[in-house]
């Protein structure tokens, strides 16, 4: 895996990745011990709403970062987003009220909405091949597990010398050092549209959530994406529940439970490289999100038991469990949009994937925590539960296998294009069917016909078919 890393340009983008997450690790620390000095027994209730102020910034912003993507340039894009969010942590320091955390917050965390996406959608230029790219994507996939294990003890040994106070400077310095390493790397250029995007501003903002809704593997992920919103809400949510009041553990039992979830996340990242060689995406990803609905039916056994010293490791391998099925759905994510939109949309896919996945997480994150509170930690988890199973079966259901051809329409291309070879004249198009793929000639998606391909009727032009037209291929 690591020999992805033997790529210049990819290596320094993974390095400012992981020095950015470190910094926000700290930032995160930071805030929380901010928020209990300005707030008290309040602090909960501050960071609460903090958190839901940083999914309202990633829903609304990410889409419209992707409706001028395309118009910017990728690397000033990237770096102004990392300035932002190094001048945003330079003054949280210095606030002395709980409404100016909520407006730094937000200006944070909407940084990042438009840093994520714009990073995520250079990979697959600067690695080109799909073995490489789901390399990355496993190391992406590490990097985030890795500093929810190594920024609380990071800050930990840090607080032992310093003030809360100067793990913002820390934050600073990794944004500021992921602008310069962003800086440094070469960058392809992005692959020229072959129309431009037209419609307004609320047209090219909804771009890319239009392309998931109208591709069934796309509205697939959406419900995948549920699936793991709601794993990872009962276990970022009510793992001190569980650990403190639950089984009546100590206060460091805690990250021991967080850490089980990360080590299954790690494990399957390092392994599914080589698995997705001969497996295919859909196989893995529907899998997954069908083992977190059995593993809530094993939270739910321990749930149940009132007593007992096996619930402690019970709940250590339960936790460890929902990270490798979180990581079975998530760490293919990327291929699948690579896959599913044409590269001059690719921006617009992954801001809408950034948006509607965090939408996800606003629906999931508060429904835990209530859930929790008010009916007990049963009902959180039937409930949670019955949602990541009805998600996994609509996505079972949404996302059925590609057939071998589909039938659909060009309007754009002229009629002597070598694309329209064996074309019918239909109206003010021409119509034919193949195996669908986005790319240069697909840049929209095509109304598919569900019925088998007309034959022509008789004084049809149609085109003559002309040796090497080129046909795609049928991609699942």
């Amino acid at each position: 895996m690591l020999a992805v890393l033997r790529n210049r340009t990819y290596r320094h983008l993974f390095a400012a990745q992981v020095i950015a997450l470190i910094g926000t690790g700290l930032a995160t620390v930071a805030l929380g011990l901010l928020a209990y000095d300005l707030a008290g027994a309040d602090a909960g209730s501050v960071l609460g709403t903090a958190l839901a102020i940083k999914m309202v910034a990633y829903v609304a912003i990410a889409p419209a970062v992707g409706a001028v993507a395309d118009r910017l340039p990728r690397r000033a894009l990237m770096v102004s987003a990392d300035l932002t969010r190094a001048g945003v942590a330079l003054f949280l320091p210095f606030v002395d009220q709980v409404w100016q955390v909520y407006v730094l917050v937000f200006l944070l965390q909407s940084a990042s909405a438009a840093f994520t996406p714009a990073f995520q959608a250079v990979i697959p230029d600067v690695l080109p091949e799909e073995r490489d790219y789901t390399q990355a994507l496993s190391m992406s996939r590490l990097a985030y597990d890795l500093e929810s294990l190594f920024s609380p003890t990071l800050a930990a040994a840090l607080l032992s010398v310093i003030t809360y106070n100067w793990l913002f400077t820390g934050t600073v310095l990794g944004f500021l050092a992921s602008a310069v390493l962003v800086v440094s790397a070469v960058l392809p250029r992005p692959a020229p549209a072959p129309m431009p995007r037209t419609g307004g501003a609320r047209t090219r903002a909804t771009a890319g959530t239009r392309l998931f809704f109208a591709l069934p593997q796309l509205r697939a992920l959406l419900a995948l994406n549920l699936a793991v919103a709601a794993a990872s809400a009962m276990v970022t949510v009510n793992s001190v529940v569980y650990v403190r009041d639950f089984l009546g553990l100590s206060t460091g039992a805690v990250p021991l439970a967080l850490g089980a979830y990360g080590a299954g996340s790690m494990v399957v990242a390092l392994v599914l490289p080589r698995v997705l060689d001969r497996v295919p995406d859909r196989t893995v990803m529907l899998r997954g999100a069908l083992l977190l609905a059995a593993v809530f039916a094993a939270l739910a056994a321990i749930t149940a038991a009132r007593s007992g010293s096996w619930r402690w490791p019970a709940l250590l391998v339960v936790w460890a469990a929902f990270g490798a099925a979180c990581s079975l759905v998530l760490t293919p994510t990327g291929r699948l949009i690579r896959r599913s939109a044409p590269a001059q949309e690719r921006t617009a896919a992954f801001a809408a994937q950034f948006s509607l996945s965090h939408g996800c997480w606003l629906l999931t994150y508060p429904l835990a925590g209530w859930l929790g509170a008010e009916a007990g930690l049963q009902a959180a988890v039937v409930s949670l539960g019955g949602i990541a199973l009805g998600a996994a079966l609509l996505a079972v259901r949404l996302w059925r296998t590609a057939p071998a051809a589909v039938e659909h329409e060009h309007t754009e291309l002229h009629d002597d294009h070598p694309h329209l070879a064996g074309a019918t004249r239909v109206g003010a198009g021409w119509r034919h069917h193949h195996g669908f793929a986005a790319d240069e000639l697909h840049h929209r998606v095509p109304v598919f016909s569900p019925r088998p391909f007309a034959t022509a009727s008789p004084g049809t032009p149609r085109r003559p078919p002309r040796a090497g037209a080129r046909r795609t291929r049928s991609r699942r």
